[in-house]
């Protein structure tokens, strides 16, 4: 893994200059309410044919970001869906990178790491946009005050095994256990360097854990990949026995599929990772934007996503997958995605330290 670091810092110097949008100043301006909401009529869906597609950029799972697109496309025809998918560390820094070169490209975007919606916010590139739904139906700690941005999709951070190589009574109860020596080389884990859940994870368990479980970890030999959803299929496939973190959904994917996992929400807490999604001001197709934000969380758009990822979502008319715990029986880490903003950078800078990576 090459051990350049992605910093927030940077990824954002000179964009501002390079963006014909204005800079706002740290602490953003609060409206005293979001506006109203906003519904699918004629109108914007014939504005949105016109412009014929979108640019999606994402930190989904490419299968489920694509299926998802796909089914966009079945209720509104005409219209494409272009997919741009990355960890949502790499999502962030081409955004940065794109705008300080004067290139507008991305229209609307998804991220694991919420803290990437208050930096674009701060930055004046986003554009307020209230759902219809959104107003009606989300509960407010889902909702920028100004409407700029709004949780999409719910995610954890879990504990995950191979349970042809761990029987059920040696399986981890939660991160702690996995210092014990029988775990040595047997672990897998995700780099909040790539992936915007991973460091969301990293954060919250560095906040309850401390920093020197990450260095008793670091003993272990783990292996260490990429992205969230790497973990997940690495411990299916049988290459590691267990995983230190990882997307909750994918490991629930696998396991539908038949692969020998089990996940663990891990009894110290899951990391929290509120997934939000939000539309540029520069976006070059804005009305398409628009249609594919206010689809994606409609009661329609919501459950669409549980149903092909099986996934938690905002939404509450939504009907979650069969057989998965229900949100209120998680024990959560909570996510700080404004602590996270500031600290992104140190964060990534003493993980790579500790694991050398």
């Amino acid at each position: 893994m090459s051990k350049k670091s992605i910093s927030r810092r940077n990824a954002l110097a000179g964009a501002g200059a390079g963006a014909a949008v204005a800079v706002l100043p740290l602490q953003a301006r609060v409206l005293a309410q979001a506006p109203p909401g906003e519904a699918i009529t004629p109108a914007l869906i014939e504005a949105a044919r016109k412009e014929g597609k979108v640019n999606f950029y994402t930190a989904m799972e490419i299968a489920v970001a694509e299926q998802y697109a796909k089914a966009f496309e079945g209720k509104f025809p005409g219209i494409a869906v272009r997919v741009e998918r990355s960890g949502a560390e790499r999502v962030f820094s081409r955004i940065g990178q794109e705008y300080a070169s004067r290139i507008y490209n991305v229209d609307l975007v998804n991220t694991t790491d919420a803290a990437h919606a208050l930096a674009w916010k701060r930055e004046g590139w986003l554009a307020p946009y209230h759902p219809a739904d959104v107003a009606e139906h989300f509960a407010r700690e889902h909702v920028d005050p100004d409407a700029t941005f709004a949780t999409l999709r719910i995610l954890f951070s879990v504990v995950a095994y191979n349970t042809q190589l761990v029987k059920a009574e040696d399986a981890p109860s939660g991160f702690l256990d996995l210092l014990q020596p029988r775990w040595a080389g047997k672990l897998v884990k995700a780099h909040p360097g790539y992936s915007g859940l991973i460091l969301t994870a990293t954060h919250a368990m560095a906040r309850e854990l401390g920093w020197d479980y990450f260095e008793k970890l670091a003993k272990q030999r783990v292996m260490q990949v990429q992205s969230g959803v790497d973990p997940p299929k690495k411990v299916a496939l049988g290459e590691r026995a267990a995983m230190v973190d990882g997307a909750d959904y994918i490991a629930l994917q696998q396991q539908d599929k038949g692969a020998p996992i089990e996940v663990v929400y891990p009894v110290e807490g899951a990391p929290l990772v509120n997934s939000p999604n939000a539309i540029f001001k520069a976006a070059p197709n804005p009305n398409a934007a628009r249609l594919f934000q206010s689809w994606m969380f409609s009661g329609e758009g919501q459950q669409a996503l549980v149903d092909i990822s099986g996934q938690y979502v905002p939404h509450p008319q939504t009907k979650p997958r069969p057989g998965r715990r229900p949100l209120a029986d998680i024990k959560i880490m909570k996510d700080d995605p404004a602590a996270v903003l500031t600290q992104a950078d140190d964060i990534k800078a003493r993980y790579t330290a500790i694991f050398k990576v």
